[in-house]
């Protein structure tokens, strides 16, 4: 044992302890300081707490304590400063990449609206005074012409039948009768004269009612108002059909027995001269000729009644 006590004192300056502990804590710090910086804390500090007695030994600690603190410090500014510049290059890169892009694509759709104003005519009328452009006026829509109606005809009203009074002491049946005849020989064109001649002969002949004969029981199978005995004799004018005036149906018909004695009268020369008795005797070839003009006003009140 040297009398030093260097040897012996573990805890003096120049002991062997104390420069192991250095020498390790040296080479683990310069060593392993950036891969484990924790490591180094634990390291110290078992160290540290192997002897708290040993005032150098604590010293050293605090040492070895500063010194990797500050290489920690030190280290961790470094990495902040390579991320951020890193991240600061990144994002400048990518702004300007964005930038370059979109200057691109701006003067590529500049381009195409160019082409596409050059392609389509302008609007604006030419500057050049050289050139008149003589505007083409669009073709006014010609106006459809309304479809006129016609205005359809009223239609006329239809005349109502005047009602006919019996007159000159007649009844209904009687005045009927007097009708017939009076239109049967408007539809032939007799004149006044000739209807006046046909109803006083139809009064002195039946009464102006339609007869039937008892002799021909046919006869009353047609429409009728009396019946009477005088041979063969029908009708209004007592036309017989065996003397040729026509089929006992025919004769009950007001209107054909009527035509039948108008075609006679009408074949008589002169008849519109002659005397109204003269004129009937001459178609009915009667018993009593004179018998007829006892008619003649009341069959010209009964004919200006129809005739209105």
């Amino acid at each position: 044992m040297r009398d030093d006590g260097t040897l012996d004192d573990q805890y003096g300056l120049g002991g062997s302890a104390d420069r192991s502990d250095d020498n390790n804590s040296t080479v683990q710090s310069a060593g392993s300081l950036e891969a484990h910086p924790r490591r180094l804390s634990l390291d110290f500090l078992r160290t540290r707490s192997s002897d708290p007695a040993n005032p150098r030994t604590a010293r050293s600690g605090r040492t070895k304590l500063a010194v990797a603190a500050g290489a920690v410090c030190c280290l961790g500014l470094i990495g902040v400063s390579q991320i951020g510049a890193g991240s600061i290059n990144d994002s400048a890169s990518v702004s300007a990449q964005e930038v370059a892009q979109r200057a691109s694509a701006d003067a590529a759709s500049r381009g195409l609206a160019r082409e596409a104003l050059a392609a389509t005519p302008s609007a604006t009328p030419s500057a050049d005074p050289d050139v008149t452009s003589t505007p083409t006026a669009k073709p006014k829509p010609t106006a459809k012409p309304k479809a006129t109606t016609k205005p359809k005809p009223k239609p006329k009203p239809k005349p109502t039948p005047r009602r006919i009074v019996p007159v000159a002491g007649l009844d209904a049946d009687q005045m009927a009768n007097a009708v017939s005849i009076v239109r049967a020989g408007q539809e032939m064109g007799v004149p006044r004269r000739g209807l006046i001649i046909a109803v006083a002969t139809a009064m002195q002949e039946s009464n102006l009612y339609n007869y039937a004969s008892g002799v021909l029981p046919e006869s009353q199978n047609y429409p009728h108002q009396a019946i009477g005995w005088d041979h063969d004799s029908v009708g209004l004018f007592q036309q017989r059909p065996s003397s040729g005036w026509g089929a006992v149906s025919d004769l009950m018909r007001p209107a054909y027995a009527t035509k039948q004695f108008l075609s006679a009268l009408l074949q008589i020369p002169g008849w519109q001269g002659m005397a109204l008795t003269d004129a009937a005797q001459a178609v009915q070839v009667s018993a009593f000729p004179w018998a007829y003009a006892q008619h003649e006003w009341r069959a010209g009140e009964v004919v200006g009644a129809i005739l209105g």
